[in-house]
């Protein structure tokens, strides 16, 4: 099949399940291409791989569910920067109390949903 590359998009967008609560983002190439007959296409690619739409079937990474809230870029990583400037005083707390427990063997943050939404919550 001929195909002409008209141009190339970077976009990226963060991702909450709403089955495990997983929160991430991911960025995509977007190629919109025209076929020989006219018609155009697009080609989503991420990490170098074609991939297909994030907005027509997001699956998530963590559990595989598909009811999953499609955001602008960067609402994971703002929320991650707020719990992380949260947990910092009490982080130092915890390590001023026991010397022995290295910051390295903590466990992977699991986010949850409530945390992704926390800080749109109207007061």
């Amino acid at each position: 099949m001929s195909e002409i590359a008209a141009t190339t998009v970077h976009e990226a967008y963060a991702f909450a399940c709403m089955k495990c609560g997983y929160g991430w983002e991911q960025s995509y190439e977007i190629e919109h291409h025209v076929d020989v007959h006219g018609h155009a296409f697009v080609v989503y690619t991420a990490d170098g791989e074609r991939v297909p739409s994030p907005l027509s079937t997001p699956t998530c990474t963590n559990c595989g569910g598909h009811v999953v809230r499609i955001m602008r870029a960067g609402r994971v990583a703002g929320v991650q920067e707020l719990l992380r400037k949260q947990q910092t005083p009490r982080a130092a707390e915890a390590a001023a109390k026991d010397r022995t427990v290295s910051t390295a063997a903590a466990p992977a943050r699991h986010w949850r949903l409530s945390d992704l939404l926390h800080p749109f919550h109207r007061r």
